[in-house]
């Protein structure tokens, strides 16, 4: 199968940047069995920047495009082409397929990415705008995805309306909240903290009350993020 002309030039723009000895403390430091290229989050913008935006490289269609996404994603050698494969997705060219019709692609990312570096981001600033835009459609994607095996949907789901504000659902949010109110894993007791800590800057007495609700239900990391700025 070749591949699209905008996963080569990445993969070649990619393979010819960075510094071998970065690499080697990003790995370290992102706990990441993938190795890195060792390039720096600013020089990956720069350097993808004129790549997404050139239009000889326009992908032609949502079946195209998703295929690009995944071959760079499934096809990753380093975890920059992940990166890479999460700003095509994001990049406004193809901003007419943010819709639910994408979820899958994104559950698909969530699932194998299985870190806060790949999740976060997906979570936030895809997955939480095609919601905020087909909320009747999704609400229910996000309650099922509250209650998954896998943790890192369910962090996804309790962080899926952090840019929200005064637009949160707060009897979504709750439905997030509280089936992982009991969930030892640091992951999901620091989404809850954060999730809540974003809308308090909206609400704070909102969430101090939700907070003395859950009482000892609260881990403390979650409680302690949550009020962190009240």
């Amino acid at each position: 199968m070749t591949s699209a002309p905008v996963v080569e030039a990445v993969r070649s723009a990619l393979a010819s940047a960075g510094d071998p000895d970065r690499a080697v403390a990003q790995q370290a430091y992102m706990k990441s069995a993938m190795p890195y290229r060792g390039i720096t989050a600013p020089e990956l913008k720069a350097l993808l920047r004129p790549l997404l935006a050139d239009p000889a490289l326009e992908l032609p269609g949502r079946g195209a495009w998703e295929g690009a996404v995944r071959e760079l994603w499934d096809g990753a050698t380093h975890r920059e082409e992940r990166y890479a494969a999460t700003a095509l997705t994001g990049h406004r060219a193809y901003q007419r397929w943010q819709d639910p019709d994408t979820l899958e692609l994104y559950r698909h990312l969530v699932v194998t990415g299985a870190w806060w570096d790949h999740v976060d981001e997906i979570a936030s600033q895809r997955i939480g705008p095609i919601l905020l835009s087909h909320r009747e459609e999704v609400t229910p994607v996000i309650l099922d995805w509250a209650q998954d095996d896998d943790p890192w949907l369910r962090r996804t789901a309790v962080i899926s309306q952090l840019t929200f504000r005064e637009r949160t659902d707060l009897g979504l949010l709750r439905a997030t909240i509280e089936p992982n109110l009991d969930d030892t894993s640091f992951w999901l007791r620091k989404a809850i903290g954060w999730a809540l800590r974003q809308y308090a800057r909206t609400d704070p007495d909102w969430v101090r009350a939700t907070v003395a609700e859950y009482g000892e239900r609260l881990s403390g990391l979650s409680r302690r993020e949550a009020l962190k700025h009240l």
